[in-house]
């Protein structure tokens, strides 16, 4: 089966997760909606189809199979491939009407339910993808390839992988339930799925392997006011839906998912319900450095406690349940796991670009990459602009999110310079990278909004100060 037509299948079935169910009595509820099971037991049979051996479906709703080595290759390392099944709340996944455009134009995308535009301007990497077949939704649901693409493609290659007769070891396929309302790990047995790694296909342009991720948590605020006749109120009342709407504005404008990219951690406001005499406030944090996430999470914990000292005991309660953490803390133990996988990105004819969040990362992988770039934050610091000027393939130096070129171009002429440094106890001398060159990514103006940077005059002012700088 083409991997079209399973994509197409995986996406008629309503598998959306649901946050407000996601826990009882305390405790995890893992499916949050019973109607993932539809999915999985479909995904149980065709495993079964396939000719994989110990095909299970838990009375949880994850789905694992096996699809045994070749004889000679037991003692090979078992991999494993992994991706869920369920799709967001945020939005209905209910009745999907996929749209199939066949040699796409690579340009603006109208949904036709909804008479909305995928404008190219907005999803510039839109543009990349002309000439080919473009599956959207029809704009009244979500379309599910957030993870349903992952589906397709794992069982897809399995099912080639089989065909091709290529000896192999052990290979496990797992799919999980919940990953959207953050439980997707919370119960998968990996006493029963035997790898020893294993990868999750739930990512986003070709080529890319992620190894790290954001360490994750939810916060639930919950706001008791007092609700007293208006007539009445002075000094008495406490609205709680104000209360929440100073809360949300205690916290920092800029540090938002509309606001942010790559490595940059946020708050999300996911939920917002509320009358004078309660209030919720639902939100996600996100940071990939650890400590800045436990600071984002005592700065939650802080505003709990601010309010109450100013309304009262009990007026604000705070609950946060962490969700999964940065997996580069063992990635980095284990490089040869990103090896593996870039290089098969590499074999295929395929470019494998990666943001150098780490300079002492380069050395492991620097013989599979075509291309490398430097994170907004990352662009500051000098070791990173030390290794680039070490590096033989094209970097890109994004500006900073303030916006400010001059800090971009410094970055890049120190990247095309030569260097001498301590790296690791060892004395390293780079003859400077003439590839290195800038990279405009956005900024957030004063008003904490945030703006594009690529226009004609934004052109003319980086020359300037390149010429200047030059």
């Amino acid at each position: 089966m083409r991997v079209e037509e399973r994509f197409l299948t995986y996406v008629s079935y309503w598998t959306t997760s649901d946050e407000e169910n996601s826990t009882k009595d305390g405790a995890v509820n893992i499916p949050s909606s019973d109607r993932q099971f539809a999915l999985a037991k479909v995904l149980e049979q065709e495993l079964k189809d396939l000719g994989l051996t110990r095909v299970r479906l838990t009375d949880h709703c994850y789905v694992y199979g096996l699809l045994p080595a070749t004889p000679g290759y037991e003692h090979k390392k078992a991999v494993g491939f992994i991706s869920h099944m369920d799709t967001a709340p945020d939005y209905s996944g209910e009745n999907v009407k996929p749209q199939i455009i066949k040699n796409y134009d690579g340009g603006d995308v109208l949904l036709p339910g909804s008479g909305a535009l995928l404008k190219v301007s907005d999803f510039p990497s839109l543009a990349s993808l002309a000439g080919r077949t473009l599956i959207t939704t029809d704009g009244t649901t979500l379309l599910g390839a957030d993870d349903k693409a992952g589906i397709a493609e794992i069982l897809t290659a399995v099912e080639q992988l089989i065909a091709s007769g290529k000896p192999h070891g052990d290979i496990w396929v797992g799919f999980t339930p919940d990953e959207e309302v953050g439980n997707g790990a919370e119960l998968f047995d990996l006493d029963y799925f035997k790898a020893d790694f294993a990868y999750t296909l739930d990512g986003d342009y070709e080529g890319e392997v992620a190894y790290e991720n954001f360490n994750a948590a939810s916060a639930l605020f919950t706001i008791t006011g007092v609700n007293v006749h208006p007539g009445e109120a002075k000094d008495i009342m406490v609205n709680a839906a104000l209360v929440a709407c100073e809360l949300q504005s205690m916290l920092p404008e800029a540090e938002t998912p509309a606001h942010t990219e790559g490595r940059e951690g946020f708050y999300h406001l996911t939920d917002m319900k509320g009358d004078v005499a309660s209030a919720t406030l639902s939100y996600i944090v996100r940071d990939h450095d650890k400590q800045t996430f436990l600071a984002r999470l005592d700065t939650l914990r802080n505003l709990e406690a601010a309010l109450n000292q100013k309304y009262g005991e009990g007026t604000v309660s705070l609950v946060i349940k962490e969700s999964y953490s940065n997996m580069l803390e063992v990635i980095e133990k284990h490089p040869y796991v990103v090896d593996i996988a870039k290089k098969a990105i590499s074999e295929t004819g395929l470019f494998s670009a990666d943001e150098m969040l780490y300079p002492e990362n380069w050395p492991y992988i620097s013989d599979i990459l075509s291309y490398v770039a430097v994170g907004a934050r990352s662009v500051e610091d000098q070791q990173h602009r030390m290794t680039v000027s070490g590096m033989d393939v094209p970097a890109g130096m994004k500006n900073p999110t303030s916006g400010d070129f001059s800090v971009m171009l410094n970055s890049c002429i120190a990247a095309q310079s030569p260097h001498t440094f301590l790296y690791r106890g060892y004395e390293v001398s780079t003859d400077g990278n003439p590839l290195a060159h800038t990279i405009l990514r956005g900024a957030v103006n004063k008003h904490g909004n945030a703006i594009p940077n690529y226009h004609y005059e934004d052109l003319e002012l980086l020359l300037e100060k390149y010429s200047k700088l030059n």
